[in-house]
């Protein structure tokens, strides 16, 4: 939940600042910026819950090592969003970043892995009637975003 009101938080207010600087709705720009904050904030999370998400890919060697990887290549992501020459190519592969971890969030529900707290209290199964539509929005945000209104401009 704090990732959507973090995404659309931060979207509304680039947008508006855009709008400002720029005279003009830029979209494309605000949605962008908003994915990189969010990528931010999600890649924070590997760092402060590491064990938690570890315990989301227990069945991989090394989770803990991916578990700090994965927050790094989150970082790089949201730089790439933001770096134009990069948004294209960075947007693809973050699409299939956001495919790959899918099956990690459905171990996670279906063991009832809570990442904050690194037990087995989480919610089940009926998060992923909120996770899997979150996931797709994230590929449409980004794909929208960055792929769409890039290769339309080349």
């Amino acid at each position: 939940m704090e990732t959507l009101i973090i995404l659309f938080g931060v979207f509304a207010s680039a947008l508006l600042i855009v709008k400002l600087i720029t005279k003009r709705f830029e979209i494309s720009q605000a949605s962008r910026i908003a994915m990189a904050a969010m990528l931010v904030f999600t890649a924070i999370g590997h760092f402060a819950f590491a064990k938690g998400m570890a315990m989301m890919i227990s069945f991989l060697p090394s989770p803990i090592l991916i578990v700090y990887i994965t927050g790094v290549i989150e970082l790089a992501a949201a730089a790439g969003l933001l770096i134009p020459k990069m948004t294209l190519l960075t947007g693809k592969l973050l699409i299939l970043f956001f495919i790959v971890l899918l099956p990690a969030n459905i171990y996670a529900a279906y063991h009832n892995i809570n990442l904050k707290t690194a037990d087995y209290s989480g919610k089940g199964i009926s998060y992923l009637w909120f996770r899997i539509p979150l996931q797709l929005l994230f590929i449409l945000w980004v794909y929208y975003s960055s792929i769409r209104n890039q290769s339309k401009i080349k």
